[in-house]
């Protein structure tokens, strides 16, 4: 349901600036917990596609073990920080 919705549901006559802002704070509310779980959901995959792929990689090459290692290591570390930037903007 959204804010339209919700604001024809209730007559104007009954609509007073507390209702409007408590509606307004439940939806920010929900705006921010589904941005940070879509973060999170994001940097999971996004961490178990690199993890994939990096073993993946060695498996073809053995000897580039270390490098792939630190790039993966690299990738991982970039994707987990959407989440902090979620996390802070949040709140």
């Amino acid at each position: 349901m959204s804010f339209v919705g919700l604001m024809v549901v209730y007559p104007k006559s009954q609509r007073n600036n507390k209702e409007r802002q408590t509606v307004m704070n439940l939806f920010a509310e929900i705006s921010g917990n589904l941005h940070v779980g879509l973060a999170a959901f994001g940097a999971a995959l996004s961490v178990g596609l690199i993890g994939m792929k990096a073993s993946e990689a060695v498996g073809r090459n053995p000897g580039a073990a270390t490098k792939i290692l630190v790039q993966s290591i690299l990738a991982i570390a970039f994707a987990e920080a959407i989440v902090f930037y979620a996390l802070f903007l949040v709140n």
